[in-house]
């Protein structure tokens, strides 16, 4: 398919940005383009391509071409490349060298089991099978003190047992280097000399290394172990893929200049450069875009908390966003970040944002299992070959079910470039039910969203009410190009009252992406008493500090534009796992407090621990700034009206009015059942609901 026209916004951002900064996220489905001409936002989808997801980057890019017209372009990426390969099992081969004796800490893992009764489970193989995984001679004691010496003989047999291998790539991981990387910096000079095993057509190019001590210099021997096997898993992969990205983008014309950044799983931008030395810092590259555009489409909207509802193509990420903070104040909310994510089963301990996936998306296909039980997902159809309705596909997908309801007007997808094939719809989800007991289509359908909607309905209770949180007091900020039309539905089951849905929806993750600033994530195990590290905190924070602001100039921030955030990770003496919270003077009483609030006790009288110190380097991007639309009383919402159709709801066909939304205005208001259609996405307002149109364009759901 080709590109869409891009679909502008209204002119409600301030002062235009000295240089063209644009932000492409890919996506199962589509990829989403979003960008600032003069003061105008525009958007642009295209399909995907999962072959090669670069391509459909040069195709967005070509048809916004006259916009960027050779002057200096910033090109911020959210990716799932990195991600779909640790999933699928298509990174590359790699090697894993570590002290001799601890090869196999990769699959002695925690031995923690993710189903208990599950006497039959088995894990996935590791990412390092065991004839890669070498041991090398030397060890560190838990202070970074040398306990046996690394020889240069024991150097001179590794390199020549990894040439023998002839890796792609290489691990790096030695016991206790986070207190004394000096083994680790040895191993890996006389590795980086070597080439590495390269595909026929590309030029041979020096081994990539992976280091520990230089992509998470902490404790915890196995998941520190993992997170730098799926580093190096991934370093060719999205080596070559950002090379291609950088070429999509073109070479800078005289006194322009091209720039890469791409989003990282911890709600900031990296260059490209790094990125592909570190590709374990993007694995939630897409899903983070979009908590960073739902965060501030709440703050606009004055909502203090809110879980993000992202509904895509193939997967839907929920999060839960708490102390947002009111629009024109302080944010005062902690980043929803985690070190204790996992990808495919595989433990990742980088700052991640703390998202829930499952696999619930428009393209997710209808199935029946060996008991004729209907289920739905994790499989999709993608962009490739898609839902049955978009003439390729041939099993019914949720996106299938919403247009045999009446629930997508199959004239309007994709403002009207793209019409849906609604008989093809029905033939193929009427072959699908034969023998399951249903009497109508519709009723299948309905069926379909229901198993749909009860998958998403658990995600959101696992970050919620299984944390302690009353989904009742927030906002349910809905987006993603199916996320109007299932919010309603959720925000009932869940007893939520209100319903955000962004203007741009369907493009909210790149818009996320766009409005985001450079963040680099620093930090140091130091595992000592409270009382007695006190006086060294100052100084290790300066010394990572120094660091920081350097890179930080590198990259061509001055320091008025550099934000330094100080965070450390506390815990009870004795206890496994830590929280994690703002550095303040007077921490101790502070982790107290947060203890109490997270597990319901405190103890003042144990003694509490400093594990680890972290860094946040933020730098300052020239970002586009919102402003309120002017009320329009005088357009009335039935202006928007293009037509009234039959829907069904609750196995009763409705008459339902149809609404264009790029023409409401501030003040429209619309009762249900309506069906809101616009470019990126559809929102659905069932009976009993109303809706208002917020000054900065927003939709507010609520019960009537």
């Amino acid at each position: 398919m080709a590109p869409a026209r891009p679909q502008s916004g209204l002119p409600a951002f301030g002062p235009a940005l000295l240089s063209m900064r644009v932000a492409i996220d890919t996506g199962g489905t589509f990829t989403d383009c979003v960008y600032l001409d003069g003061r105008r936002l525009e958007i642009l989808k295209v399909f995907s391509t999962p072959a090669n997801p670069a391509r459909a980057i040069a195709q967005a890019l070509a048809a916004i071409q006259p916009s960027i017209s050779g002057g200096p372009l910033d090109l911020l990426h959210g990716t799932t490349v990195g991600t779909n390969a640790l999933l699928e099992r298509r990174g590359a081969r790699i090697l894993l060298v570590t002290t001799a004796g601890f090869e196999d800490v990769l699959v002695i893992g925690r031995q923690a089991r993710s189903r208990l009764y599950d006497f039959f489970l088995t894990r996935p193989p590791a990412l390092v099978p065991a004839a890669r995984r070498l041991g090398i001679r030397e060890r560190l004691s838990a202070d970074g003190r040398v306990v046996l010496p690394l020889t240069p003989a024991a150097l001179r047999r590794l390199r020549r047992a990894v040439a023998r291998l002839r890796p792609q790539a290489v691990a790096v991981c030695l016991l206790f280097s986070y207190a004394n990387p000096a083994h680790e910096r040895r191993v890996a000079r006389a590795l980086r000399g070597l080439a590495r095993r390269s595909p026929k057509r590309e030029a041979r190019r020096p081994l990539p290394v992976s280091v520990s001590h230089e992509i998470l210099p902490e404790f915890r021997e196995y998941e520190r172990t993992a997170t730098v096997c799926v580093n190096a898993y991934l370093v060719p992969l999205m080596g070559r893929y950002l090379r291609e990205v950088e070429r999509a983008a073109g070479p800078p014309k005289p006194g322009g200049r091209r720039r890469v950044n791409v989003m990282q799983s911890s709600g900031g931008t990296i260059s490209a450069r790094i990125a592909a030395q570190q590709p374990v810092r993007t694995l939630l590259s897409g899903p983070a875009g979009g908590v960073v555009g739902a965060r501030a489409v709440a703050r606009l909207a004055d909502f203090e908390q809110a879980i993000s509802f992202d509904m895509g193509g193939t997967s839907t990420d929920v999060s839960l966003l708490a102390r947002i903070g009111r629009a024109g104040e302080p944010d005062s909310g902690e980043p929803a970040t985690t070190n204790e994510g996992s990808v495919g089963d595989v433990p990742v301990a980088v700052p991640m944002l703390d998202i829930h996936s499952v696999g619930a998306g428009g393209g997710s296909i209808a199935w029946f299992d060996r008991g004729g039980a209907l289920r739905v997902g994790p499989q999709s159809a993608g962009a490739d070959p898609g839902p049955v309705c978009y003439g390729r596909g041939r099993q019914p997908t949720v996106t299938d079910a919403h247009l045999v309801l009446g629930r997508l007007d199959p004239h309007e997808f994709l403002g009207g470039e793209w019409r849906l094939d609604q008989a093809r719809a029905r033939r193929y989800l009427r072959r699908a039910m034969r023998g399951r007991g249903f009497r109508r289509v519709e009723d299948f359908a309905a069926g379909i969203l229901r198993v749909a909607n009860a998958t998403m309905e658990r995600a959101i209770r696992v970050i919620s009410v299984e944390r302690g949180h009353d989904p009742r007091r927030f906002v349910l900020v809905a987006f993603g190009g199916a996320g109007g039309l299932h919010a309603c539905e959720l925000a009932e089951a869940l007893a939520i009252s209100q319903v955000l849905v962004p203007k741009f929806p369907g493009a909210l993750s790149a818009l996320g992406i766009l409005c985001s600033d450079v963040v680099k994530d620093y930090s140091r195990t130091l595992l000592a008493p409270a009382e007695r590290v006190v006086p060294q905190l100052a100084r290790e924070f300066r010394r990572l500090e120094a660091a920081a602001r350097a890179e930080l100039r590198r990259e061509g921030f001055a320091p008025g534009a550099q934000r330094l955030e100080r965070r450390l990770d506390l815990r009870y003496r004795g206890q496994a796992f830590e929280l994690s919270l703002r550095y303040s003077r007077d921490f101790v009483r502070a982790f107290h407090r947060a203890h109490a609030r997270r597990y319901g006790y405190a103890d003042a009288r144990r003694a509490v621990e400093v594990v680890n110190l972290r860094l946040r380097a933020i730098g300052l991007t020239r970002k586009p700034t919102f402003r309120a639309a002017r009320s329009s009383a005088r357009r009335p919402a039935a202006s928007a009206r293009f037509q009234r159709a039959p829907v069904f709801f609750n196995g009763r066909r409705l008459p339902t009015d149809f609404y264009r939304r790029e023409r409401l205005r501030p003040g429209n208001q619309l009762r249900g059942p309506a069906v809101v259609a616009e470019y990126s996405a559809t929102t659905l307002l069932p009976p009993g609901w109303r809706a208002t149109v917020d000054p900065y364009e927003n939709l507010l759901l609520e019960r009537s």
